[in-house]
């Protein structure tokens, strides 16, 4: 028969002990994981923290991200958004619930994102893709405007109604394209190119390419290299006006200027217009007082010279006879010019009589031809040499992709605790969790033996 005895308690717990027990056991065993999941039950109280469900298809997990974290974000979460979250584990004693305590939230692939944007951004860095020295000097007087945009966003809705509350005229061509998708990047730059072929004949003073804001996806296609070169090469002063003023794209460094809105890149347009004509209109009265202060100038010059002044009968007494005197050396002069070309006429004509010159046109048309048939040839020849050389580029980088590697069976494998690439097998043990990368998708993995390579060679002999 069990027997309790009341006053004996040592060993038992209460419940807020074992609460406690367990929440140091938990954030001592797990002071930082990376979770992927889902969210749902999303939801914000008055106190700012974030306060939802992470969930994968088997299972589920509270979680809580504080005000003081959840402030730096650049998006907003919502419920079915696939997130990646560094965090603490924790016990919320009173309900003796265990949760994670979010630091970091990321959508899924913005950290491959991340990635491609500093890669990229350090390429055509090092290519001086972004050096001042290229940037194109900016127009004093922008009143032809390009704009390349989506043709119904909120960009050129917000940059037309600046342009329109401008009081000096404004005129806007569009060039309508997609800012984000598979294709936007395409059109993006197809779009720079035509306003390059066009520009001479509209006479653009300066064009704008942008978008309004989105996440880090819905930007992406201005973080491509073919519309970031495409923006550099632009022959018409680019400017780059995407998303919202925290947001930074590559295009923004292959711009001559960078607005941190489309908002912001109509108001330059007309704030420059304003300093233009102020400038203007201040050169104009400057000049004007000082060609009033030159004319009294001259007035009172002309006074103190009135009295210095010939006779005009005098004056014209003396201009007659020069002017009989210069008609009659003119007429002389005329009749010996005249007699001059006459006799260079006569020769010119014998010259002509003498010589055909349908056989110099013949001879002429047969080298033009020959000289064209080797300048067709000479270009061929340039094309096939850089023909050759793309061919061979292409093979050398397919030569040295990483992943290359991976498809021959490799993988590569990292603790998941701190994110170590494991390189010897006395980097990790019994009970690790590991994760394996392969050519296609991970593996989360839990270590059963680590063996090194003694022990492996032992196991063979034996």
């Amino acid at each position: 028969m069990l027997q309790l005895h009341v006053g004996d308690e040592s060993g038992i717990l209460t419940v807020s002990g074992l609460n406690e027990q367990i929440k140091a056991l938990l954030e001592k065993k797990f002071p930082f994981v990376w979770v992927k999941g889902e969210i749902s039950n999303f939801r914000v109280p008055a106190s700012g923290h974030f306060y939802f469900t992470l969930k994968d298809a088997k299972s589920q997990v509270n979680a809580v991200f504080f005000r003081a974290q959840n402030r730096y974000l650049r998006f907003l979460p919502e419920a079915g958004q696939q997130v990646l979250c560094q965090a603490r584990l924790s016990v919320y004693e009173p309900r003796g619930e265990y949760q994670i305590i979010v630091e970091v939230m990321e959508p899924v692939g913005a950290g491959q994102l991340q990635l491609a944007f500093e890669a990229l951004k350090k390429k055509l860095d090092g290519e001086g893709l972004f050096d001042p020295s290229r940037k194109k000097t900016l127009p004093l007087c922008p009143q032809n405007v390009c704009l390349v945009t989506s043709g119904s966003g909120a960009a050129i809705k917000d940059i037309l109604k600046v342009l329109q509350g401008s009081p000096y005229p404004v005129t806007v061509t569009v060039f309508p394209v997609a800012v984000q998708g598979a294709q936007a990047k395409f059109e993006i730059a197809e779009a720079l190119g035509a306003a390059n072929i066009l520009c001479r004949r509209h006479e653009w003073d300066v064009l704008i390419v942008g978008r309004g804001g989105g996440s880090l996806e819905d930007l992406w296609a201005f973080n491509e290299e073919v519309v970031a070169r495409a923006v550099s090469s632009c022959l018409i002063p680019t400017i780059s006006a995407v998303g919202h003023e925290i947001d930074f794209t590559i295009a923004d460094m292959a711009a001559d200027l960078r607005m941190p809105t489309p908002t912001a890149a109509g108001e330059w347009v007309v704030r420059r217009l304003e300093h233009f004509h102020r400038e203007l209109h201040t050169g104009r009265d400057r000049l004007v007082k000082g060609a009033r202060g030159k004319l009294e100038q001259l007035g009172y010059r002309l006074q103190n010279l009135e009295g210095k002044i010939t006779h005009p009968r005098r004056r014209l007494e003396n201009l007659k006879v020069t002017v009989d005197d210069r008609l009659e050396r003119l007429g002389v002069g005329i009749r010996n010019r005249l007699e001059r070309e006459r006799l260079s006429l006569g020769h010119l004509l014998g010259r002509l009589l003498y010589k055909n010159p349908q056989e110099r046109i013949k001879k002429s048309g047969v080298e033009v031809h020959r000289l064209g048939k080797e300048l067709t040839l000479h270009h061929r020849r340039i094309l096939d040499g850089y023909r050759q050389r793309f061919e061979n580029g292409l093979a050398r980088l397919e030569a040295l992709n990483p992943l290359s590697v991976l498809l021959r069976g490799y993988s590569i494998t990292y603790r998941i605790a701190d994110g170590k690439v494991l390189r010897n097998s006395d980097e990790t043990g019994p009970g690790d969790r590991v994760m394996v990368r392969l050519a296609r998708g991970r593996l989360q993995c839990v270590v059963d033996k680590a063996e090194g390579e003694a022990e492996r060679k032992e196991g063979v002999i034996g």
